[in-house]
């Protein structure tokens, strides 16, 4: 007797329903095999660092001392040890609290390929320098295949649902929970500022020659970031700053104090200053671009109108008015009116034009400023700036009877002249932190945003759109000129060489749009973090130097395309440039009748 079965009664609906696609990706392998080879992977990359990499010291670093880390060594240390904790995390042999979701495949994912590519590339880079493969020893060579091991084992473990890749996917990372304990809260933020701190003065104290450690450095850096992204930390680490917000800027300056007396080479100090420079400029030039949306291609004017301002009143032998000599608070003040007074003079007639007839202008003021100052040498105009060669010979400043260009010995550490003008910048800086913070959060901050967005519809509310921007142009340059007026007396000279829109070293119009676009414009800690990287890079990679507008080309391409909000985003404006990917979660959860649409109609 046969048996027949009979079929279930098919739905049109669950006729309608695809079946789920099979697994892509690579070969899987079980979760605790490729995990396993995480493990082994990052304990070999970490072995190999105690190893000879290289025969010869001509490669920097000193690659060839067994049991002694050095250079790109120590950097690998790194990033095994990351790749070890979170594949041990994952595996479940550290009972750490959120491990789970910390050490998601995403996150086990980066910190593999953090160690691969360091790995890889310190190998490449030996052979290149040396002439050869010939040049590697055992050690460059167990960590090549220490750290393909591991990513080969991130790789290998099973997709997730629907075969998509969980370090491919656009899904949110893991959330963390902190406990609702203030003090708590406190160490974790005093925890990550001493780190930034320790990650920032090892970079900067890279030796310029040594640009193969500090290629590998800012690896290191990148894919750690993207690590810690993925695992949420830093998600979580940025939602407990913002509710503590006093604390974290108070430990962030704090840690921009200690930073001189971590240094031995005042040069390392100067570069300090300098980044602390730009960055003043770059937060002056984001109210203007960053908050109302005026595109200004000749900002760096103010800069040299307020650097000019102070050198005349320096008491320079070079100065129109030699034997004058402003005390610094009479200087800063002088230079911050008279950019003033060239930001409104420059404006008024100005800020009435929109878009590109706007930046046309403003570029057009940037080449005027330049020209001027160059004939202004008592042959082709009158006798004011000493034409092309500047002003020279301004003397250092005295505040308080504390001269900046003397070496000062505090708690048993030499500060030399760049740590002391570092400390002022530092001070200057903060207060032009509290200016921008203040005004951004203020009716007049919310009457820019309104502009920025739509100015038709901030007209149509009440907002005098023009008088709005005026005084963000006026702002914008007076800040701008108090940075100048600390500047002139740092590089002991001003000449109109370096105020241009694009030339060969920072300052420029260009590196400073560049600074706030990458750094993340109506940010804060976006134009700093940008000044920092566009400076210190190409200061540590003398190569790129010929190629600096091709490097920021390269680089604005690169963050338009994966991250157009900036490094370190604005809320507001994350979610104007993912718009798209907000409007897809729902019709990827919903279904057509709940979105009001057919596919018919579709």
């Amino acid at each position: 007797m046969t048996s027949t079965t009979t079929p279930e009664p098919t739905t049109p609906e669950a006729a309608a329903t695809p079946a789920p696609p099979a697994p892509r990706g690579l070969v899987p392998l079980p979760t605790g095999a490729g995990l396993g080879l995480v493990l082994l992977g990052g304990v070999g990359t970490i072995a190999s660092a105690f190893m000879s990499w290289t025969w010869t010291a001509k490669f920097p670093g000193d690659l060839t001392v067994y049991g002694y880390p050095a250079g790109l060594q120590i950097l690998a240390i790194v990033a095994g040890a990351l790749a070890l904790l979170l594949g041990a995390a994952r595996l479940g042999l550290l009972r750490l609290p959120n491990a789970e979701r910390i050490a998601n495949p995403s996150a086990v994912f980066y910190a593999a390929a953090s160690a691969f590519t360091l790995c890889w590339f310190a190998a490449i880079a030996i052979a290149v320098d040396l002439g050869g493969l010939a040049n590697l020893d055992p050690g460059a060579y167990i960590a090549a295949a220490s750290s393909a091991l591991a990513l080969i084992g991130a790789l290998a473990v099973p997709a997730g649902p629907g075969g998509i890749r969980p370090y491919l996917s656009a899904t949110d990372p893991g959330r963390i929970s902190v406990p609702d304990n203030p003090w708590v809260r406190r160490l974790v933020i005093t925890l990550g500022t001493a780190l930034a701190l320790v990650a920032f003065t090892y970079g900067i104290g890279i030796d310029s020659d040594d640009s193969e450690t500090f290629i590998g450095f800012v690896l290191l850096v990148a894919f750690g970031a993207l690590t810690l992204n993925r695992s949420g930390l830093l998600a979580r680490y940025t939602a407990i700053s913002s509710r503590h917000t006093g604390f974290a800027v108070a430990l962030a300056f704090l840690a921009a104090v200690v930073f001189p007396f971590t240094q031995n080479d005042d040069h390392n100090a100067n570069l300090g200053v300098n980044i602390l420079t730009f960055g003043t400029v770059a937060l002056g030039l984001n109210i203007v671009v960053g908050l109302t949306g005026l595109l200004d291609l000749g900002y760096v004017a103010f800069l040299g109108v307020g650097s000019y301002t102070a050198a005349l009143v320096s008491g320079s032998e070079y100065s129109r008015f030699t034997g004058t000599e402003f005390p610094f608070w009479a200087a800063a003040l002088t230079g911050m009116a008279v950019t003033l007074v060239f930001g409104v003079l420059i404006g008024a007639p100005t800020l009435r034009l929109r878009g590109d007839y706007l930046a046309i202008v403003t570029l057009g003021f940037g080449e005027i400023f330049r020209i001027a100052v160059n004939n202004m040498d008592g042959s082709s105009g009158p006798n004011i700036t000493n034409g092309p060669n500047g002003i020279s010979r301004i003397p250092d400043l005295e505040i308080f009877g504390f001269n900046l260009g003397d070496s000062h010995d505090v708690a048993g550490h030499t500060l030399g002249r760049f740590a002391n003008y570092f400390f002022l910048m530092l001070i200057v800086t903060a207060i032009v932190v509290l200016v921008f913070t203040r005004a951004a959060d203020s009716r007049i901050g919310r009457s820019w945003i309104a502009v920025r967005e739509d100015e038709t519809a901030a007209t149509a509310m009440g907002i005098n759109g023009f008088r709005v921007k005026l005084v963000a142009f006026a702002l914008g340059a007076s800040l701008a000129g108090l940075a100048g007026t600390v500047g002139a007396h740092v590089s002991y000279s001003v000449n109109p060489a370096p105020y241009q829109f694009a030339g060969a070293a920072p300052p420029n119009s260009a590196f400073l749009l560049a600074a706030v676009v990458l750094g993340g414009m109506g940010t804060v800690s976006g134009p700093l973090l940008g000044a920092s990287l566009l400076y210190l890079i190409p200061e540590k990679l003398g190569f790129l130097q010929n190629y600096e507008l091709f490097a920021f080309g390269i680089a604005l391409v690169l963050l338009m395309r994966f991250r157009p909000e900036g490094v370190i985003a604005n809320r507001r404006r994350q979610l104007e440039f993912h718009e798209i990917d907000q409007l897809d979660v729902p019709e990827r959860g919903l279904s057509d009748s709940t979105l009001g649409v057919t596919k018919a109609g579709a």
